[in-house]
C-alpha cells in the first residue's frame, strides 16, 4: 500500500496528476543531451536578464537578489538537516557557500565589463584546469596552449573597447572559484544526502553577500518589478539548469556530459548576441572557439 501510494502518479483529493510526476515525464521525454542544451541556455538567459539590470542596480545587488531567490527555493524543496553535522561538513558546507558567492560576485562584476561570451570563456578556464589537472597524458598540454591562445586574443591590446583587464581579472577569479566549486560540490555530495549540500551552500552564500548587495542595492531591492526579476534570474541561472543537469546525469555518461557543457561559452556569446546585441569581433570569435576546443579535448582525453 505504502509503496503504491508513493508511485502513484495522481494525486487523492484532486483526481489529477501530481506536478512531480508531471515534471518528471516532461523531463523523461526529452534525450539527456536535450536537457544539459536547455540548461545552459537557462543559466545564460538568466545571466542575460541579470546584466540587464545593471541599469537600475550595481552587480553586487543583482547577485544578492538572484543568490536570496535560489536560497529561498532550493532552501523549501531541499531543507538541509544542521543537527548530528560534524566540524568537517560544516567546514565543507561553509566552504562550499562561501566560494559560490564568490564566484557569483566576481562574475557579475566581470559581466558588467565584458560580453557575456568573453566573461564565460575565461571564466570557464577553472574547471577546464580541474581537468587538465587530474589527468597524466602529455597530450592536455596541446589543450592548455589552445586555451591560453584563447586568452591572448581575448586581451585587450590596447585596440578593444569592449574589454578591459579589469574585467579580465574579475572573470579570472571568478574561474578560480568554479574551480573550487567543483572540488567542494563534490566533498559536499558525500557528506550530505541528495540535493541538501547545495542547498545549505546557497543560504551561506546568500549571508555571505547579503551585506555587499544590500549596502550598494539599498532601497531599490524593495522595487517589485526589480524582486520579480531576481526571481527570475534565480530560477534561470539556479534551480532550473541544476534540475535539468540532475537529470540529465542520471541518463548519461559524465564525459558526454562535460563534452556539451564545452559549449557554454560559445552559448553565451550567442545570447549576448541576441539578447543584448554584443557584437563580437572576429578575433574575440577565434578566442571562444580556442576555449571550447580546449575544453572539447580535456573531456574527451579524460
Amino acid at each position: 500500500m505504502t509503496a503504491f501510494a508513493l508511485d502513484d502518479p495522481f494525486d487523492r483529493r484532486s483526481g489529477l496528476p501530481r506536478a512531480g510526476s508531471l515534471l518528471r515525464s516532461a523531463a523523461d521525454s526529452i534525450p539527456p543531451s536535450g536537457l544539459v542544451l536547455l540548461a545552459i541556455f537557462s543559466v545564460q538567459l538568466g545571466a542575460g536578464f541579470a546584466k540587464e539590470l545593471f541599469a537600475a542596480l550595481p552587480p553586487s545587488a543583482v547577485v544578492f537578489l538572484r543568490i536570496a531567490a535560489g536560497a529561498l527555493i532550493m532552501g523549501a524543496v531541499a531543507r538541509p538537516k544542521l543537527r548530528g553535522m560534524s566540524w568537517r561538513d560544516w567546514a565543507v558546507g561553509l566552504g562550499f557557500g562561501v566560494t559560490l558567492g564568490l564566484m557569483n560576485l566576481s562574475f557579475y562584476e566581470a559581466l558588467s565589463r565584458l560580453p557575456m561570451g568573453i566573461a564565460v570563456a575565461i571564466e570557464f578556464l577553472g574547471p577546464l584546469g580541474v581537468a587538465v589537472a587530474a589527468s597524466r597524458r602529455r597530450l592536455d598540454l596541446v589543450w592548455v596552449g589552445l586555451a591560453g591562445l584563447g586568452v591572448v586574443l581575448l586581451a585587450p591590446w590596447g585596440q578593444s573597447e569592449s574589454v578591459s583587464w579589469v574585467g579580465i581579472g574579475f572573470a579570472l577569479v571568478a574561474g578560480a572559484c568554479w574551480a573550487a566549486y567543483i572540488l567542494l560540490s563534490s566533498a559536499a555530495g558525500q557528506r550530505f544526502p541528495g540535493t541538501t549540500g547545495l542547498s545549505f551552500a546557497m543560504i551561506v552564500s546568500a549571508v555571505v553577500v547579503a551585506p555587499v548587495g544590500v549596502a550598494t542595492g539599498g532601497a531599490d531591492l524593495l522595487q517589485p518589478e526589480l524582486v520579480l526579476i531576481g526571481l527570475g534570474v534565480g530560477l534561470l541561472s539556479s534551480v532550473i539548469p541544476y534540475s535539468l543537469e540532475l537529470q540529465a546525469l542520471r541518463r548519461m555518461p559524465k564525459h558526454v556530459f562535460g563534452i556539451l557543457m564545452s559549449l557554454e561559452p560559445a552559448v553565451a556569446a550567442m545570447v549576448g548576441l541576441l539578447l543584448l546585441g554584443e557584437v563580437l569581433h572576429l578575433q574575440q570569435w577565434a578566442a571562444i572557439a580556442c576555449i571550447v576546443a580546449a575544453s572539447l579535448g580535456a573531456t574527451r582525453s579524460r
